[in-house]
């Protein structure tokens, strides 16, 4: 079953928010991902929207740049958690975009990571997830030892080699 839906307003989002997709599919969640637009087709969103939980969503991770309505707009028809991403934006480097998840109302609560921060939504959303589902609780933990492993690793590589040697084969 679909636990979580990755949305975007636009397919120019899609290289950050195809980041959320590969750590879900790693831990195996299902997720779909749609691109829905809050300011273009804001009653295509809202359909979504209602329905999302009786499809079994239990997360939405919304990516959005600029004006960054989407998160709000979901979290604000979506009863379950809503994760921002805010996109890196051309005119002022993705700040507009984290003012304007993060300065969310009193009461329509977005969690917000950091800009292009798509991984670290879907590690949040798995957490969540894992709160009553043993089985991701079981892989997040597989994820970290391996991040685990690839720092030391790669910390060895520094002690035995120095680090010209580790800049080069970068």
């Amino acid at each position: 079953m679909v636990s979580v839906s990755i949305i975007m307003g636009s397919d120019s989002d899609m290289p950050v928010m195809s980041q959320a997709a590969g750590v879900l599919e790693e831990l195996q969640i299902e997720y779909e991902m749609r691109i829905l637009s809050a300011h273009r087709q804001t009653k295509e969103l809202i359909d979504y929207l209602e329905k999302a939980k009786e499809k079994g969503i239990k997360v939405i991770i919304a990516g959005a740049g600029k004006a960054a309505a989407l998160p709000g707009i979901c979290a604000s028809v979506f009863p379950l958690p809503v994760i921002g991403v805010p996109m890196k934006t051309s005119d002022l480097g993705g700040l507009d975009s984290l003012y304007s998840i993060v300065q969310m109302p009193t009461g329509v609560p977005v969690s917000t990571v950091a800009i292009n921060g798509a991984k670290n939504a879907a590690l949040l959303a798995a957490r969540i997830l894992a709160v009553s589902d043993e089985n991701i609780e079981v892989n997040l933990t597989e994820y970290n030892e391996k991040m685990v492993r690839s720092v030391s690793m790669k910390d060895q590589k520094l002690q035995d080699e120095g680090y010209e040697v580790f800049l080069n084969d970068r």
